[in-house]
């Protein structure tokens, strides 16, 4: 037929899912376009709104990939497909380990994801930041 069929919205947000879990940065960053963002409308102190671009993408999850925690499975994953073909909502809870303490971690995940022609355009993760400050030492087990 000479045409190379594109990948579905759905099917973008599936493997970007499995690339996070995996903590698989290139697979990752690959999914993304050129100048995809990824937002955090709710984060801890200290930690960024979000960034910009494939390569300050990869340069970001290079950086944190394996250090502040090991995924081990997303649980309980529910992919919303909406009326805007290019939007899918996912939840999932996040199962893993945090590497600094050894302790279990788990988080509860709602995000926002544009894909159009196979690639990622933006990806709002709107996780729990209490979770997340715990994990980074800013949370209110770790003040005095």
């Amino acid at each position: 037929m000479g045409y190379e069929m594109t990948a579905t919205s759905r099917e973008v947000v599936e493997q970007v899912m499995r690339a996070g879990r995996e903590a698989d940065v290139e697979a990752f960053a690959g999914l993304m376009a050129p100048d995809a963002s990824i937002e955090w409308p709710y984060r801890p102190p200290g930690a960024p709104a979000g960034v910009r671009g494939r390569a300050e993408i990869r340069a970001f999850l290079a950086e944190g990939a394996g250090k502040l925690v090991r995924f081990d499975e997303y649980r309980d994953v529910v992919l919303h497909e909406t009326t805007d073909p290019e939007v899918i909502i996912v939840e999932y809870a996040a199962y893993g380990t945090v590497i600094r303490t050894g302790a279990p971690f788990h988080q509860t995940v709602i995000a926002v994801i544009r894909v159009r022609g196979g690639q990622v355009l933006s990806y709002r993760d709107y996780l729990n930041p209490l979770v997340l400050a715990e994990v980074l030492g800013s949370g209110p087990a770790h003040r005095s």
